[in-house]
């Protein structure tokens, strides 16, 4: 298979960063990233721009970073809570997912993509429970929320299964 080296002018997930020097496919290159202005060909002209690329990378990365730990502080400070319908034995109807997280914390004002939630499996209990948000490569905050019941909980009632009449299981000899 052919490849080419380009240079990257934009951020490509699993390829690299701008000003990055990498070795693509030459399809990927000339019907994806060329057309899309996402990367640049190789040349004497446009190894002068790395420079400069590798520059804004420094200071857009550095500018994330202070982003996502001023959000990581205000995160830190956040409590949720969930009111949920529950039955008897305060067994909960639903669950409680990372798009019920993602939209608390934007009624509450925080700003945040769903996918830098992760809550691995759906909360089905009631309690406190906490969830891992992970902001950026360098920082992550764990949010706790609690999970209330809105009605009373209700004892479970047990009933005992009827014991069949007429003959007698318990002893060995008969059957």
């Amino acid at each position: 298979m052919a490849s080419t080296e380009i240079l990257l002018v934009k951020p490509v997930e699993g390829l690299g960063g701008e000003g990055d020097q990498v070795k693509v496919r030459a399809g990927y290159a000339r019907n994806y990233l060329l057309p899309r202005k996402i990367a640049v060909p190789l040349n004497a002209a446009n190894k002068k721009h790395v420079e400069a690329l590798k520059k804004r990378r420094a200071g857009r990365e550095q500018d994330e970073l202070t982003g996502a730990q001023e959000l990581g502080k205000k995160l830190e400070k956040t409590s949720l809570a969930f009111a949920v319908k529950t039955g008897e034995g305060g067994k909960m109807f639903g669950a409680i997912t990372a798009t019920d997280i993602h939209e608390k914390l934007t009624a509450a004002g925080i700003a945040i993509d769903k996918k830098k939630i992760h809550l691995h499996v759906p909360v089905k209990t009631l309690g406190k429970h906490t969830v891992k948000v992970k902001l950026h490569a360098d920082v992550s905050v764990e949010v706790n929320f609690d999970v209330v019941s809105e009605n009373p909980i209700e004892p479970a009632v047990v009933a005992e299964a009827p014991k069949p009449e007429g003959r007698r299981y318990d002893r060995p000899d008969r059957k």
